[in-house]
This record gives C-alpha cells, sequence and structure tokens, in this order.
C-alpha cells in the first residue's frame, strides 16, 4: 500500500497508455494541487497523473486528503463502487472542505443515498442520456448538448434536504437529437452535477469519471467536460488541457494514415475473428441459454467463456447497442434467416479467399440448420396446398418472428445462399431457393411490387392469388428492389418472362418516382443505396442506354451523398414519407426503429442500412460497366470502412466488427441512439458484417455477386416447381384480363 498521501506514479501509467505527459496551462502562483480519493485504475486519475505529473496526490481516504490539503488545492473523491456502492462521505466532510478553503468534487456520494447504503437501487434508464444544462462549459459544449454514459445508474439528489444544490450543469434526460436536445430539455430531468449552495463542492450523482472503460461518447466532448470541471476546482481563469487515454473501443485507423497494401485481405480475417469473438456461432452447451431468452431475445453479456459452435444450431442475430457500465455488450438472441445466411455467405467467402476448410463447413452448417433442420421451411410453408408454401421464416425465435413474410429478408436469404452455394460449388439449396422465389413470385403483383410484409394468418386467410393479381404499388426500395435483383438473376438462369416482366415494371415505375418520391425506411440514403443493385443487373439482363441511364442516375443520387473520407452521409427524405424518422418529440426517443441522425447535415455513416448496400451496389454497378467514376466511388468507400473497422483489447465482441454509427467529422463511432433494437452501436452479423466481408472478399478474389451465383443449374428444377406452384393458365389469365382493362 502506498503511504497515506503519496505522489502517483506517472510513468508507469504514462507508458502502458502511450500518453505525452503535458504541462498544465496556469501559472505558478495559482497552481493547484489535485488530491485523489480513488482506485489506481480510475480513468480520470491516469488522465490527470499523465497530464499534470507531480501535481495529482493519491490518497487512501478522504480523511487523509483533508489532512495534505492546502489553500487553493481540489480534492476530488470518485466513485470506486460504481454502480453497486455509494461513495463514503463522512457527514463533517463539508465543514472541513469550507475550513481548508480548497474545493472539491464529490462523485456517486453516500451524502445523496439514504443512511449512507442503497436500500433501492439507483435509477438505471437506458434512454437517458447526459444533457448539459448550463453555460459552465463554455462553446465547447453549450446548452443542451449530449453526452452518452452507457450503462447510467444515478442517485436522487433531493434525498437529503440539507444538501442543497444549486441549479445543475449536467441533467439525465429523455431527449431526441444526434448531438443536441433539439427540443429542448424535458419537464422531468435528473440532475447529474452541481454545485452545493454556498459551497465550494461539486456534486456527481452518477460515476462521471469511468468515462473510458464505460466508453461514454463523444470521447472529445467528454475530455471539453472534464476540462471545465478542472478549471472550476483549480479557481484558474487559464486553460487547462487535458489529453484523454486512447478510448477502450476504436477505428482500426485515423482520417489520414497510410493503409497497408493487404489493409483489404485483413479486414476479411478480422471480421472473421469478430464472429469468433462475439460468440454468435451457438454451441450445445449453452443453446439453453438462447432457448430461456425466447420472451426478450436477448442475453445480457456474450458468452465469451463458453466454446464456440460450428454452425449447425444456427447463428445469433447481433450484438446489441446496450453497454453495460464495465463497457461489454448485450447480445440478440434471435435467429434469423437473413443473418443465418448472410453470415455463412461471409464464412465461405473468407474460406475461398484465406484457404480455410473449417469455415467453408461452418457456412455449410448454418445453412443446412435453416433450411433442413430448423422450422422455417415446415408447417404451413412446407405444405404444398398452403398459400405459404416455398416461403422462408423471417426468424425461428419465437411466434412474433416465424408469423412474418418479408420479401427483402427472403431475397437477402436467396442472394446469399447463392453466393454461399458458388463459392463452395454445391447445388444443395437449390430446390428451395427455387421454390422461395416462386413463392415470392406468386404473391408479388401485376406491377412488380410485393408490399413490405405478409404474414401467414392473412395469406392462408386470402390466399396467393389475391396477392399475385393484385395491382400492388409500393416505392419502397429497402422492401422491394433486392427482390427484382432476385427475379432479375432467376430470369438470367431460367429465361422465366415472368420474372423479367414484373421487374421490369416496378424498378421503371419506381424510378420515376426518384428520389424524393419514395417512402423511405430510416432515411433516404438506404434508398439511393438499395436501388443500385437491381439497376446494375436490369443493365446485366438488358443492356440497353435507357438502363444504364437509370443505373448512372441512381449511382449520382448516392455519389451525391458521399463525403471526401469516402463515407455515405445518412440522408432523411421528404416529411410524411419516412416510415421510422427521428424522433418528433423527447417522449418518443427510443420507443421505435429510428434514423441515426436528427436532420440533414448530421455528419454520420449508417453501416446496418446504407453503406453496406452500398458497398455491395457500387460494386456489382462497377463490375458491370466499368465505369471509372464508379469504380472510384466503391474504392473510397472501401477506404473508409477498411478504416473504421473497429479495434478493441478490451472489448472482444465488437473487435473487428462495424458499429452501426459512425461520425465521420469525430472520427469515431457516434450517432443518435434512437432505435429501439438496433441502435447507434449494434453490429447485425448479416446486414452489415455478412455484406461488407463478403463484398470486400469479392474484391480480393476479382470477381462479383453476379458472378458468383452464375451457373447455378437452377434451370433444371425451376420449371416444375413453377408449374406446380404458379401454373402458366393462371399467369395467362391475369395478362388477358390486364389486357381487356387496357382495351376498355
Amino acid at each position: 500500500m502506498p503511504d497515506r498521501c503519496s505522489r502517483f506514479k506517472t510513468y508507469c501509467i504514462s507508458l502502458v497508455l502511450g500518453i505525452t505527459i503535458h504541462t498544465a496551462a496556469w501559472s505558478a502562483e495559482s497552481v493547484s494541487r489535485f488530491l485523489f480519493v480513488a482506485n489506481d485504475g480510475n480513468d480520470l486519475l491516469q488522465a490527470c497523473t499523465s497530464a499534470f505529473g507531480g501535481r495529482v496526490l493519491y490518497c487512501e481516504s478522504t480523511t487523509a486528503a483533508l489532512d495534505q490539503a492546502q489553500q487553493g488545492d481540489a480534492i476530488l473523491v470518485l466513485a470506486d463502487g460504481y454502480p453497486d456502492k455509494p461513495t463514503p462521505i463522512a457527514d463533517d466532510f463539508l465543514s472541513s472542505v469550507r475550513t481548508k478553503n480548497v474545493r472539491a468534487y464529490l462523485e456517486y456520494p453516500s451524502l445523496l443515498a439514504s443512511g449512507g447504503s442503497l436500500e433501492q437501487p439507483p435509477t438505471a434508464n437506458s434512454v437517458e442520456r447526459i444533457v448539459v444544462s448550463s453555460s459552465f462549459f463554455g462553446g465547447g459544449l453549450p446548452r443542451l448538448s449530449i453526452l452518452q454514459a452507457n450503462g447510467l445508474h444515478y442517485l436522487p439528489t433531493d434525498s437529503q434536504s440539507s444538501l442543497q444544490l444549486e441549479p445543475p450543469l449536467l441533467v439525465a434526460a429523455r431527449v431526441a437529437g444526434f448531438d443536441t436536445a433539439v427540443f429542448g430539455l424535458p419537464q422531468n430531468v435528473a440532475p447529474l452535477l452541481a454545485k452545493v449552495k454556498e459551497e465550494d463542492i461539486l456534486i456527481a450523482a452518477t460515476g462521471l469519471s469511468r468515462f473510458r472503460q464505460g466508453r461514454y461518447s463523444p470521447y472529445g466532448s467528454w475530455q471539453t467536460m472534464w476540462e471545465g470541471v478542472l478549471r472550476w476546482l483549480t479557481g484558474s481563469k487559464e486553460e487547462i488541457v487535458l489529453p484523454l487515454p486512447p478510448a477502450l473501443v476504436e477505428p482500426s485507423f485515423s482520417r489520414e494514415e497510410p493503409l497497408p497494401a493487404d489493409a483489404q485481405r485483413r479486414a476479411v480475417e478480422k471480421s472473421m475473428q469478430w464472429h469468433a469473438n462475439a460468440k454468435l456461432l451457438i454451441h450445445p452447451e449453452w443453446e439453453d441459454l438462447v432457448l430461456a431468452s425466447k420472451d426478450t431475445d436477448r442475453l445480457p453479456r456474450v458468452p465469451e467463456h463458453e466454446p464456440l459452435g460450428d454452425g449447425s444450431l444456427g447463428s445469433l442475430e447481433a450484438v446489441l447497442s446496450i453497454i453495460h457500465a464495465d463497457g461489454r455488450q448485450a447480445v440478440s438472441t434471435a435467429r434469423r434467416g437473413d443473418c443465418t445466411s448472410e453470415t455463412a455467405m461471409a464464412y465461405a467467402a473468407a474460406s475461398k479467399l484465406l484457404g480455410q476448410k473449417q469455415e467453408a463447413q461452418v457456412a455449410r452448417n448454418l445453412l443446412n440448420f435453416y433450411f433442413f433442420e430448423s422450422e422455417a421451411r415446415k408447417n404451413e410453408r412446407g405444405d404444398p396446398e398452403h398459400p405459404a408454401y416455398g416461403l422462408i421464416a423471417w426468424g425461428i425465435s419465437k411466434p412474433a418472428w416465424y408469423i412474418a413474410n418479408y420479401g427483402d429478408d427472403n431475397a437477402r436469404m436467396i442472394l446469399a445462399t447463392m453466393a454461399t452455394a458458388g463459392l463452395l460449388g454445391e447445388k444443395r439449396w437449390n430446390e428451395a431457393i427455387a421454390r422461395c422465389i416462386v413463392a415470392n413470385l406468386r404473391t408479388t403483383g401485376q406491377l412488380g411490387f410485393r408490399g413490405d410484409r405478409i404474414d401467414v394468418e392473412p395469406l392462408g386467410k386470402n390466399g396467393w392469388q389475391h396477392y399475385f393479381n393484385a395491382k400492388t404499388v409500393s416505392f419502397a426500395p429497402h422492401f422491394e428492389c433486392y427482390l427484382w435483383a432476385c427475379y432479375l438473376w432467376a430470369y438470367a438462369e431460367t429465361g422465366d418472362p415472368l420474372l423479367l416482366e414484373r421487374a421490369k415494371t416496378a424498378i421503371k415505375m419506381t424510378m420515376e418516382q426518384y428520389p424524393n418520391g419514395l417512402r423511405w425506411t430510416n432515411g433516404l440514403a438506404q434508398e439511393r443505396a438499395r436501388i443500385l443493385l437491381p439497376l446494375a443487373w436490369l443493365v446485366r439482363v438488358e443492356d440497353s442506354p435507357e438502363h444504364r441511364q437509370l443505373l448512372m442516375q441512381a449511382f449520382e443520387g448516392l455519389a451525391s451523398l458521399q463525403a471526401d473520407c469516402g463515407a455515405i452521409q445518412e440522408e432523411l427524405g421528404p416529411s410524411g414519407k419516412g416510415m421510422f424518422p427521428p424522433p418528433g418529440t423527447n417522449e418518443a426517443y427510443g420507443t421505435s426503429e429510428a434514423s441515426l441522425i436528427a436532420r440533414n447535415g448530421d455528419p454520420v455513416a449508417d453501416m446496418l442500412y446504407t453503406n453496406n448496400f452500398a458497398l455491395l451496389g457500387l460494386h456489382e454497378a462497377a463490375a458491370v460497366t466499368g465505369d471509372p467514376k464508379i469504380r472510384e466511388a466503391e474504392s473510397q468507400l472501401v477506404d473508409f470502412l477498411l478504416r473504421i473497422q473497429t479495434k478493441s483489447n478490451a472489448v472482444p465482441e465488437v473487435d473487428g466488427g462495424w458499429l452501426r454509427a459512425f461520425d465521420f467529422q469525430r472520427w469515431e463511432p457516434w450517432g443518435a441512439n434512437a432505435d429501439i433494437g438496433w441502435g447507434a452501436w449494434s453490429i447485425e452479423s448479416g446486414w452489415t458484417q455478412g455484406w461488407i466481408t463478403a463484398v470486400l472478399a469479392m474484391r480480393e478474389l476479382d470477381t462479383s455477386l453476379w458472378e458468383l451465383m452464375s451457373d447455378s443449374e437452377i434451370d433444371r428444377i425451376y420449371p416444375p416447381i413453377r408449374e406446380s406452384m404458379l401454373p402458366q393458365e393462371i399467369v395467362s389469365q391475369v395478362a388477358s384480363e390486364g389486357d381487356e382493362n387496357i382495351s376498355q
């Protein structure tokens, strides 16, 4: 143990963290010392020790700190027991601070807890963020600025009437906005940082000093916050600079540093290591944990000490945007068809690129599990007499997932499965895919639109012909256009003209509405990204000036959102056309799916909905056209994605992944965490990791998705499936009725 109050050993921390020791920027006359009562691993203590050297003293207790304190010093008592135990503070501490003529910062103090202990747990609310509620921090962190403290717990500040506080400097509040509370503060807020009236003491009701371990963000804003607190504690009018240690989770490369020649191949390797670190492949030894979580579809933490499965029990969906106080994340236990097949594609692509047979077997196991072992193609979907026959369930975790038939999710299953088949050179999934294509085709309306979702019950009630005969119109690329891509590919493989006819009709109608007439989901940027793939494949099957012009129109629209760093910036579409717009009130924050931005211009890239699918679309468009502008846009986006791939030694479940949100001005993961299911710090196994990994591998292998899916031999089994599920006489009858309506 150190002496009762000794200088902290700065050199060892500096060596570990690689932080340059700086000199405080205030005069000798006003110099203050910082007396810390805290565990030596505390983030603020380490940062101050590295920055201010000998002016930082470590003390075993508040008594030792008061004994050592001199006029002008600052005492910082930090929350070693957060969030389980409040920080013990004696009743006479406040008067002692006054007598010593020092200033103090007390964190999570027992003064706020009844009897000095937590008879009731502190408040913990995942939707509340920290909001600056005063001008205390200056222009660098103005009033209504938003900060994120993950795993936020706080004590009530009104539990002791004798402890009178001034208006708070920071509050916990449910607020909408990207980095500013756009609707102001709600009526109900919880003070988190405030000055005690008539005392030189700041009280924090939560653990503000754990900014690194808790992965608080934006990281630079926390630096500004602490510089403001330290400036007040010293009574200095001079600037105080507090460089923070490197964040616990960082992008792999800075904006400017040169990338290694093999950066793309390394990114694929790191991505596959992420799958292993996140323990997404279920193992028999812990499958019971997954089954027991069916009500919530989540585990509080990644089962990191359990063995990794081989794919034969499927794959978990995602690392969720739920970050605990220790920086670790929750995981979604949902087993979805799209994510399973996209994960299989990533394993197959990595196997082909890296020459690893084990990854190839995992890919086979994943698809075999979902197509042949699970319930996804059984019951109604396995009954030739039921209208749902041939469709593949969105998810198998619980009834709410099983009943849904999303055309988009089936489409990505088709694309990913056939890419996997091409990479592995296997045909075992052809029949399931052929039936799935026809099942979706016969529930697609005359104009080529299917609608967002058709559940099993209404499908059974209405019959598939109801949907096939309908003149559905849905200008929503997110939900529609990957099915069009599947139809175009299947037409090239089988020659079925109905596939081409319905895809072409819908694509042309949609492009007549491009872009402001489109219905957007979380943002218009993702609709721009999605439409590229079917347009590129339309050029594949019918290379005409008209189709090339449509493709270039869509490309130029997407390119208009590309920032200098290569990121595709998020964009909101016209009001009233958004399915999941940003929250319109503070109360709506965190209640539904939502965008990462609050308004156009917020510098955020989305790796779940936009940049991942933009990468695929640009790659396929460049492959078919060879256009240098498209190739350059793809290369710039790849450069961005290689740089922001996450690295972290401390949080293995995110190391090698692509978090959903990235602020390309701050150059760190950040965005509005309003989405109730897939927030800013989530990593989707299929949508994000699967497609980015697969396209990077395709680039290394000098191939495209179209080429991987070619020569499938699906034409050998398609005709009888098509005739049994969608007889030509019904197709002809619908066409005839349409011609009659036109003539009338």
